[in-house]
């Protein structure tokens, strides 16, 4: 029951899509070898092994799926071995949809950010090790601190951006991203210009600023 409602979590999040589920450690070590996904998303508390066990076999292996834990352990030892055992996320049940998405979007631009040769700051911000990214701490109703961080860290890792590009970096629609980016101009968080093209309204262009 349980993995049903985090796999309707995971198909309502843009970008993601639900290619397997387990019941057990050793299936799901089964259809990592045999789906190859990008994601597993991973219980400690399993019927047969422990999920930790699932992730340090995954790693013995030589697998590199990114994986989340989302797990109802709150123990400092279970997430010290996630942390070890190479864990993107670590999300303790009970959880909003908005929780998880924020989480898969996260890793997304993290795996994205490392597709190629990258410089130290985007090492540092893949490893959390980064400067914090600056989002004011009030935002709009309907707007969470998590994807606002995701919306800054597109913006900064382009230089510039559209709203539609921020969209399609992080996994929300363009008027959401747009509502983000706006945001920030009006708090000076960013600043916009537009850019005019042939035919058309105009594109507006933003900026992080600090």
């Amino acid at each position: 029951m349980v993995a049903r409602i985090h796999g309707r979590f995971v198909e309502q999040t843009d970008g993601f899509e639900v290619v397997g589920t387990a019941r057990t450690g050793a299936e799901a070590l089964e259809l990592v070898d045999s789906l190859h996904p990008d994601l597993l998303l991973l219980d400690v508390h399993l019927p047969d092994l422990s999920g930790l066990e699932v992730l340090e076999q995954l790693r013995g292996r030589g697998q590199d799926v990114a994986v989340v834990m989302v797990t109802a352990e709150r123990g400092a030892a279970a997430v010290r071995s996630a942390l070890h055992g190479g864990a993107l996320q670590y999300l303790v049940k009970p959880f909003e949809y908005d929780d998880l998405a924020d989480r898969l979007r996260r890793v997304a631009v993290t795996l994205a950010s490392l597709a190629d040769e990258v410089d130290q700051a985007t090492i540092d911000q893949a490893f959390g090790t980064g400067r914090p990214v600056d989002v004011p701490a009030v935002l709009p109703k309907g707007l969470s601190p998590e994807t606002a961080d995701l919306v800054l860290e597109a913006a900064r890792g382009t230089g510039e951006i559209s709203a539609s590009e921020a969209a399609e970096a992080v996994g929300l629609s363009r008027v959401t991203a747009r509502r983000y980016l706006e945001h920030f101009v009006d708090t000076g968080a960013a600043e916009v210009r537009l850019q005019y093209g042939g035919t058309g309204r105009p594109e507006r262009r933003y900026r992080v600023v600090r």
